[in-house]
């Protein structure tokens, strides 16, 4: 421990000596703090008019009031008879992530599903299943477990009809909802 002390002694001898430098120089109080320019459109003033010397802004406003998660894809599917998250859908949970994790207030319920083949309960297991898989996966990017409920609908609520492989693999979901 004290060979460590010893070895850092100097870095922060250099680091000390870099700040009062950068403090000790003078700052001029009546010099304006950020420079003043005026956009030029390309090829000069006339090419594209009058210059009026005021510039418009091509950044978009950024509305906070608005729900975090109203564009994000609140779906996650699955393989038959897994409960596996699959790397695709990353930026749903990632997306969710990122809006619970800024408002500690929201909520959210995580229904799973699953395609009508299979009994009653097993689908009811395996709907929960997908639907605690994708809870944990949001937990592990730092939500917290208050602000998650995960719920199963089994083959209950099909989200389409058929009995052929497009119709099972839309039903083979877990749906976030804000609550």
């Amino acid at each position: 421990m004290k060979t460590m002390i010893t070895r850092s002694t100097p870095a922060l001898a250099l680091l000390t000596a870099l700040v009062l430098t950068a403090c000790s120089s003078p700052v001029k109080l009546d010099e304006p703090a950020v420079e003043s320019r005026t956009a030029t459109p390309v090829g000069g003033a006339g090419a594209g008019g009058a210059s009026s010397g005021t510039s418009q802004s091509q950044v978009a406003s950024v509305d906070l009031s608005k729900d975090a998660t109203a564009g994000l894809a609140k779906v996650v599917y699955f393989d038959f008879d897994s409960y596996v998250v699959k790397d695709e859908y990353r930026p749903v949970i990632d997306g969710y992530s990122k809006a619970l994790g800024a408002d500690r207030k929201k909520r959210v319920v995580i229904e799973g599903h699953t395609d009508e083949r299979g009994g009653r309960e097993y689908n009811l297991a395996l709907g929960q299943k997908r639907a605690e898989a994708v809870g944990r996966s949001l937990t592990l990017l730092g939500v917290q477990d208050s602000q998650i409920e995960s719920v199963s609908y089994g083959k209950e609520r099909p989200a389409a009809t058929g009995s052929d492989e497009a119709a099972w693999a839309k039903n083979r979901r877990a749906e976030l909802r804000d609550r």
